[in-house]
């Protein structure tokens, strides 16, 4: 009932305008804006790498028309290939911090990682005086002991809930991101939750396989951090949390070391346009070779339904990896009440098995990355807070296209004439789900 008057934004206006021309896109470093010369220097060197200059010189001018967050230059962008990893790199970044460590997550749990609890971590931290604040979703966290909190809060971490489930008039409005940011310089951002799921196998599905849940996050390294700083500040004071002291420390002098080019998306219900959704479907309708997508939960909208096969139709290689268990069997069913067009369209589908598929990335031309807590559905557009991290080049987009073509050989693909052929109680659940997709 809470969304059921909610509709997804017509951004055909947007995403089709003209791009900036000839220009070359403003760019943005450790230090601030870069000069033209500058710009010119990091471009030429990234077309240089580029498998397809035009290609990539396309998706970065797209990328300057598009959003008002800066493309920040400078990063060093690491992938998380696994929640293993990613927990591991959280517990270390947070181990390292010797100013501020600030946490954003829908679910956080007292996870154990390597033996180490998150709450006891938290607590040597702010300690040893590191500040600590701590953001959480009240629906996302609902399942979490209220004296996980309160221990935090006894210790003198700063702990603010995000629309408390008491608060009936948002229950629709959930801040969905996966942020932790450690001394302004370091940050994770992704699809892994603070939660024990990762290092357990809750589900199993009907052909006996189980595991932990299968996400991946993004280790960033430089100026962009600054922009995540911005977004977790923004929700805080939003949301009325506890005062806190933001410093210099909070952007801090960052040496350049990196050499990606990343631009953090920061999407609200609020926004009139989620800044997300046009890029994504900016970049799918531009794609020239290659779009490949990993979804945890794929419940397409009108338009990414139209834009993906309209690509696959030009030719473009579309490619999605689906999960085939999940923890939301109305957003499985609702999807591959999709398949069968897509297919038609010439697309490949294929069903991750081993574990319950939770990652979120979009790898297009081999030069446009995305990976973030977006969902491809209808939540992440018109409900959620959501962040994702857009990278230009061909370095992270190299790494996401190895993950992908490693799960592939995990996955089953989806045969047309058999899905064509699937019993009819099949497609009498999925059509059911499919009524509802407007809020999953």
């Amino acid at each position: 009932m809470c969304g059921a008057c909610s509709s997804v934004p017509d951004v055909d206006g947007l995403v089709d305008r003209p791009s900036s021309g000839s220009s070359r896109p403003q760019l943005v470093g450790v230090h601030g804006p870069l000069t033209a010369k500058q710009s010119k220097l990091v471009l030429a060197r990234l077309e240089l790498e580029a498998p397809n200059v035009d290609v990539l010189a396309r998706h970065l001018a797209l990328e300057d028309a598009l959003a008002d967050s800066p493309l920040a230059v400078g990063n060093k962008v690491t992938l998380l290939r696994d929640s293993a990893a990613t927990l591991a790199a959280t517990f270390r970044a947070i181990r390292e911090a010797t100013n501020h460590i600030n946490l954003e997550y829908y679910i956080v749990e007292d996870v154990d990682e390597s033996g180490v609890h998150l709450g006891d971590l938290l607590i040597e931290k702010q300690r040893q005086g590191v500040q600590v604040n701590v953001i959480y979703d009240g629906i996302g966290s609902i399942s979490t002991p209220s004296d996980f909190f309160d221990r935090l809060k006894d210790a003198g971490v700063s702990v603010l809930e995000f629309h408390p489930v008491d608060q009936t008039s948002s229950l629709n409005d959930r801040d969905h991101r996966k942020i932790l940011i450690a001394d302004g310089r370091t940050a994770t951002v992704g699809g892994v939750n603070l939660s024990t799921v990762y290092a357990s196998a809750p589900l199993r599905s009907s052909s006996g396989a189980s595991g932990p849940w299968q996400d991946a996050d993004l280790k960033i390294e430089g100026p962009a951090v600054a922009e995540l700083e911005k977004l977790f500040i923004a929700t805080w004071m939003q949301q009325d949390g506890p005062p806190f002291s933001v410093t210099s420390d909070f952007f801090p002098k960052i040496d350049s070391g990196g050499r990606d080019v990343v631009r953090i998306l920061g999407s609200t219900p609020d926004h009139d346009v989620p800044q997300y959704y046009v890029s994504l479907l900016s970049a799918i309708r531009n794609a020239e070779r290659r779009i490949w997508i990993t979804a945890a939960y794929f419940v397409p909208t009108a338009q990414e339904m139209d834009d993906l096969t309209a690509a696959a139709e030009r030719g473009v290689e579309v490619r999605l990896l689906l999960p085939s268990l999940s923890d939301n069997q109305l957003s499985l069913l609702a999807g591959r009440s999709h398949y069968e067009d897509l297919l038609e369209a010439g697309a490949k589908i294929y069903e991750y098995r081993p574990a319950i598929l939770h990652t979120k990335a979009v790898v297009i031309d081999g030069v446009w990355s995305v990976l973030g807590s977006s969902n491809f559905d209808h939540r992440s557009v018109l409900f959620n807070n959501e962040v994702d991290a857009i990278v230009l080049g061909p370095e992270t987009a190299t790494q996401i296209e190895a993950m992908f073509e490693d799960e592939i050989t995990r996955a089953t693909p989806i045969d047309e004439h058999s899905w064509r052929h699937r019993p009819i109680a099949e497609r009498m659940r999925e059509l059911f789900a499919r009524a509802w997709e407007v809020l999953l």
